[in-house]
């Protein structure tokens, strides 16, 4: 049996796959056509390979078969594959399968064992990346526009919207060229729609965001009709805003439908926040019942603050008083889903527990919890002082409802503040004696809301006049928070008021300490230090407060006026014009400019504003003054005889306004009417010399027969001043002074004699009494109502 076995020579020990690179005839195909043997077996059955059995036939033994044409080696199975470890043309095949990988005997005469190759020494390197291939540019195309769609994005959530617009441009063209490179190199079915989409949907936001709503909505159509972006549909509620922007409400509530039926029922949220949008639309137009449906809609399947407040808003606008009461409740039953307080106190000493909770206490997440409950209180403390005094007879009752229903859910600590709400609502209705029962039962209850009470008690005291009180409670509340600012102001208006402006300032500073925002305070202040004579220190409070309350007309007066004082004639005239307009309709401000640009020497502006002044309010005697003497100085008299005319009607008792119209006559030309003026002055006032004096010379000027009366008249009245005069010198007669002043009021203009008529001294313009730095409105001096 050993005659068969033949053992592969020690020399081939080191080469595993030696022999397959020899030539086996048995493969030989040239004489296939020649070869009887395999001919017959494709003609027939004959050499088939037998069925498999279970049994494994043994290949360990060769039976040679002879063909037709030549002597050659016969295949060693009936499909032709050579038996292992059999001999072909005195070469043993190895057999391999019986041999660890990677172990032969050279590795014991001292060959290192490397089954990894390691040995042949590093990789090649790899092929270089051929950047000028098409496929190349066109990957760094993509990642171009992506990073300009992130450009765009940054540069609209940093406000700089215009940014933002030209980076989304430069991505839609970078992208369509992109397109068409990717068309020139494979099929369209290879674009990529989902960077086109990004592109497109950028674009539009950043069109509607510059209010380029036109532009905004024909990117959304293009992306909407397009039928290869399978969501779409969802930009419609896009489309919805901006058409609600744009206040076509129609077409909004078109979209904002299209958009709801299109949008899965699994999408929860998304379809609710279309239905209040729905609402809102249905709000604007009017449309009260249908905006109730959507809001009860959405207050029943998924509750939340907006939805609750505007379903109390709608049933306000409808005038349901009950509805109104079930919608409050439902606002206040609105579960806000934010940790409570005491999750922020640490409950031990631990030094790492209280770092985490120090490091927690104002992240992100603790400050959108203070912002969803201070939105909360907003919309509960807006909506309880809506509805309160309609739902119930008195608006007292309504508050009293409002707060019991606030105590008993979770918004406790608003109770209070509602309570002093009601008071402030019995201020503005001018019931002080409800106000200040309603303030002083807080006074003695906790800190803050004792604090914000006795803040409005001393400012209730304030308005009556009843400085004490008001500096008391200015006190107290002090006392329950020394860091109130307007507790502090209050103090200082007190204190002001009593004329000691130097502790006014101090508290005022002290509030400003306390809280920099309170621009009572600097406002105060900076009269303060106009009372003081300090007007550089008073023009920076008032500069600093100009920088804070943009076109407010009370700051904008004031820098005027410390100007004025300071002899700063053309800056005063600068900050008139910008409080004129904002103010254009206000009389005083216009006389003031116009005085201002008289006594600069420019009389044709004067007399524009003067005359606008006049338009807006015809009964300011020292602008009617001015008017008049200005067309006598350019010698237009008849043009001021309406203007005296008026004069007169405003202060019929003096003689003065009545002259001047007589004089405009006679100036003008007109000596008879003129005759008649004097006339009817002489009957309304007969102890009136000047009157006389005009007489007597329109007389003779035009030989009537009167001018002896009237000269008689006049040398009596004449006399008696005389009489009058010595007996005042002498001081005989103490009756004699009461009765000059008499005729004075008959004739208080009896002191000046002009041949050619009574002239006209130049007016002082007054300031405007509630801009008058002695007047002090509540929005000046005054605290704040809300409490703080």
């Amino acid at each position: 049996m050993m005659q068969n076995v033949h053992l592969a020579p020690e020399t081939d020990e080191d080469d595993l796959y030696s022999g397959y690179n020899d030539y086996n005839p048995t493969f030989a195909t040239e004489e296939l056509e020649n070869d009887t043997g395999f001919q017959q077996a494709v003609r027939t059955s004959h050499g088939r390979r037998p069925p498999i059995t279970a049994k494994i036939p043994s290949t360990a033994v060769t039976r040679p078969k002879a063909t037709g044409y030549g002597s050659k080696t016969s295949l060693a199975s009936s499909m032709g594959r050579p038996v292992t470890g059999a001999i072909h043309d005195g070469v043993t095949r190895p057999m391999t399968a019986v041999r660890a990988a990677g172990f032969t005997k050279a590795a014991l005469r001292g060959s290192a064992f490397d089954p990894l190759g390691q040995a042949r020494g590093p990789a090649p390197p790899l092929e270089t990346k051929n950047e000028d291939s098409p496929e190349e540019k066109i990957r760094q195309l993509e990642k171009e526009v992506n990073k300009l769609v992130e450009e765009s994005c940054i540069a609209n959530s940093c406000g700089d919207l215009k940014l933002a617009l030209e980076k989304a441009k430069e991505a839609g063209r970078k992208e369509r060229v992109l397109v068409r490179q990717r068309e020139q190199l494979t099929s369209p079915e290879n674009i990529n729609l989902d960077l086109t989409y990004s592109v497109l949907c950028n674009l539009a936001s950043q069109y509607s965001a510059n209010e380029m709503y036109a532009e905004a909505l024909n990117t959304y159509q293009v992306l909407v009709k397009n039928k290869m972006f399978s969501n779409a549909g969802i930009l419609k509620v896009n489309m919805g805003n901006i058409y609600l922007k744009q206040r076509n409400y129609s077409k909004a509530l078109k979209f904002y439908r299209m958009a709801l039926d299109q949008i899965p029922s699994v999408h929860k949220e998304m379809r609710i926040k279309i239905m209040q949008n729905i609402g809102v639309t249905f709000i604007q137009t009017g449309q009260y019942s249908d905006a109730i449906n959507s809001f009860e809609h959405i207050m029943s399947t998924a509750p939340n603050l907006k939805a609750g407040y505007n379903l109390t808003l709608c049933y306000y606008a409808i005038g349901d008083r009950e509805k109104m009461k079930k919608a409050f409740q439902k606002l206040i039953a609105v579960p806000l889903e934010i940790d409570e307080d005491d999750k922020y106190i640490s409950p031990s000493d631990d030094p790492h527990t209280n770092l985490v909770m120090e490091a927690i206490k104002n992240d992100l997440l603790r400050q959108m919890e203070r912002e969803r409950k201070a939105m909360a209180e907003k919309y509960i403390m807006t909506a309880a002082k809506l509805i309160a005094p309609v739902i119930e007879t008195s608006f007292a009752v309504g508050y009293n409802w409002c707060v019991e229903v606030v105590k008993a859910s979770q918004y406790v600590e608003l109770a209070n503040d509602l309570e002093i709400n009601k008071a402030i609502t019995h201020l503005k209705q001018k019931d002080y004696s409800q106000a200040e029962d309603t303030l002083k039962v807080f006074v003695k209850k906790d800190s803050r809301v004792k604090s914000a009470a006795a803040t409005n008690l001393s400012f209730l005291y304030y308005l009556k006049n009843e400085l004490e009180l008001a500096s008391s409670f200015a006190d107290l509340a002090l006392s329950a928070d020394r860091y109130n600012p307007s507790a502090l102001s209050n103090k200082g208006n007190a204190v002001f008021a009593n004329g000691d402006y130097e502790k006014a300032a101090e508290f005022y500073k002290e509030a400003l300490r306390n809280d920099s925002s309170c621009t009572e305070a600097l406002y105060n202040l900076g009269l303060t230090y106009k009372k003081l004579i300090r007007l550089d220190e008073a023009l920076d409070c008032f500069l600093k407060l100009q920088a804070i309350l943009r076109n407010s007309a009370e700051v904008l007066y004031q820098i005027a006026n410390i100007y004025e004082l300071m002899g700063d004639r053309s800056q005063a005239i600068k900050w008139l014009l910008q409080l004129i307009s904002i103010v254009p309709t206000d009389a005083d401000i216009l006389s003031k400019l116009g005085e201002l640009y008289d006594s600069a020497g420019d009389k044709s502006q004067a007399f524009q504003y003067y005359y606008e002044s006049y338009r807006y309010f015809p009964s300011n005697i020292e602008v009617i003054e001015w008017l008049g003497a200005y067309y006598i100085d350019t010698q237009f008299c008849e043009k001021a005889i309406q203007y005296f005319e008026r004069a007169s009607l405003i202060q019929p008792t003096r003689v003065k306004w009545q002259l001047m119209v007589a004089s405009c006559f006679r100036r003008s030309g007109n000596y008879q009417k003129a005759l008649d003026t004097y006339k009817d002055i002489h009957r309304k006032f007969p102890e009136n010399v000047e009157c006389l004096r005009f007489l007597v010379r329109l007389c003779t000027d035009m030989g009537l027969k009167e001018v002896q009366e009237y000269a008689t008249k006049l040398k009596r009245l004449e006399k008696m001043k005389e009489i009058r005069e010595q007996r005042i010198k002498s001081g005989r007669d103490g009756s004699g002074g009461s009765r000059g002043k008499q005729e004075g009021s008959a004739g208080s203009d009896a002191s000046y004699v002009d041949p050619l008529g009574p002239q006209l001294e130049r007016p002082k313009t007054a300031a405007k009494k509630r801009l008058d730095d002695d007047y002090f409105a509540d929005e000046e001096l005054g605290d704040d109502l809300l409490p703080e």
